[in-house]
């Protein structure tokens, strides 16, 4: 009984669970993930049980998968199991068998979880397990982040095993008589963490013989020391990162005094998913550059003038709009265009608001955002302007240029320069006989 309330909890002090929940157990047959259905089956939580058939091991999978199917029935559990032929599908993405039975099976739980209405993945991973990725993570290029081993939750995924040693699991195992499977590849140290943990942590206890344990002391360390970095952060970004409507500015100024201090530069802009090289970069252009694009996998962060702007890589909608004659209004997505009938006596002037010689017009006329190229005539002027001198004249930045939408007529002409500038040879003058009166909002 002492396990089944350590367990419980865990999972209340971390709230990794309600009664609520429907849980998908993964259930590989092995001893973590047996024990951790029938715990799950004493508490009385509605599980389902997943198992995954990588058919790697021959006849030694299909027993995995009838001895999970067997207990599922047992235990009462819906059974479900997935068959996937795993070396194919690493060898046709280049991956390797292990991060290649990684994808398959987080891929199909999602879609399983979503199936049959499941609100989280429980995976039955322990506090040794813990410990080996924190031990793992000192051969890559984690920071401090990954000595924090593993999270106990991250989105719909949790570990409730993370509370027990493994010395405990196997002790709960033996007083239940919890029936299991042992995957003869946990015991080959061809695998990088099976090496961790049959080779290295004995070397470790030899010095320390109490060595797990502090290693669960120093990862609780570190958990604090990053939660502490996270905090400051935190407070730096809010004072440097604006938040204007779809994008962040970040003045030249406000960014200063932290752009030469690289571990602050990179948390700063973690959220963004920007990477160390990314971010050298910006340092070296910062005091001399203008209009440098830097771009990460989802974000884009322009270098302008006093500022960086910060914006996603989706924000971008692309127009490609025609207007047939005799439409009225024009839906932009975020705005409308109104086209009504005008009056040579009644002409606006406003920026949202203009009127056009109606005889003029070609049609179907186009709407699309601004191309590299462009030109047009401005209201007022004899000569042709580039678009994109025009935009630096007003002072509108290289994303803010993206968004703003171009009228042009059935000839390719510019005729509107929507929000902004009329071309000149599509006013109303003495000579006009119709007006169409073109509305932004």
């Amino acid at each position: 009984m002492a396990t089944i309330n350590k367990l419980k909890s865990f999972i209340k002090e971390k709230q990794l669970l309600s009664t609520a929940d429907k849980v998908l157990l993964a259930v590989s047959g092995g001893k973590d993930s047996m024990l951790m259905a029938c715990l799950f089956h004493d508490l009385g939580y509605q599980c389902i049980i997943a198992h995954c058939n990588f058919q790697l091991r021959g006849e030694d999978s299909d027993l995995d998968e009838a001895l999970v199917r067997q207990y599922a029935d047992e235990l009462g559990y819906p059974f479900f199991v997935k068959r996937f032929d795993t070396e194919k599908y690493a060898k046709k993405h280049k991956e390797s068998i292990q991060m290649a039975a990684r994808t398959l099976r987080y891929a199909w739980f999602e879609e399983l979880k979503a199936a049959e209405g499941c609100t989280v993945i429980c995976i039955a991973q322990h506090l040794n397990d813990h410990i080996e990725t924190a031990l793992l993570n000192l051969t890559r290029s984690t920071g401090l982040q990954g000595l924090l081993g593993i999270s106990p939750r991250r989105e719909d995924i949790v570990r409730p095993l993370l509370c027990l040693t493994a010395e405990e699991v196997e002790k709960t195992v033996g007083e239940y008589n919890v029936r299991y499977r042992d995957d003869q590849s946990n015991f080959s140290i061809k695998y990088a963490r099976n090496k961790v943990r049959l080779e290295i942590i004995p070397k470790f206890k030899e010095i320390q013989p109490e060595f797990e344990a502090i290693m669960i002391q120093n990862i609780k360390h570190f958990e604090d020391s990053y939660s502490f970095i996270k905090k400051q952060v935190e407070t730096v970004r809010a004072q440097v990162f604006q938040e204007e409507e779809s994008r962040t500015v970040i003045t030249m100024e406000s960014l200063a005094p932290y752009i030469n201090d690289s571990y602050l530069l990179f948390e700063l802009f973690k959220p963004y998913n920007f990477n160390k090289e990314i971010l050298i970069d910006l340092q070296d252009c910062f005091d001399r550059g203008m209009g440098q694009l830097f771009e990460s996998s989802s974000h884009e962060l322009l270098l302008d003038r006093d500022k960086l702007i910060l914006r996603s890589r989706g924000d971008v909608g692309k127009l490609e709009i025609k207007i047939e004659k005799g439409m009225k209004v024009v839906d932009l997505g975020n705005a409308k265009l109104k086209l009504k009938k005008g009056s040579i006596d009644l002409l606006h002037k406003e920026k949202h608001q203009v009127d056009v010689d109606a005889d003029l017009l070609i049609y179907p006329l186009e709407i699309r955002n601004w191309r590299e190229g462009d030109v047009f005539v401005p209201l007022g002027m004899k000569g042709r302007k580039k678009l994109s001198d025009f935009f630096i004249q007003q002072k509108i930045d290289r994303f803010e240029k993206g968004h703003v939408p171009i009228l042009l007529n059935g000839n390719g002409e510019i005729i509107w320069i929507i929000n902004h500038r009329l071309d000149n040879r599509y006013k109303v003058t003495e000579n006009t006989k119709k007006v169409l009166t073109l509305v932004y909002k």
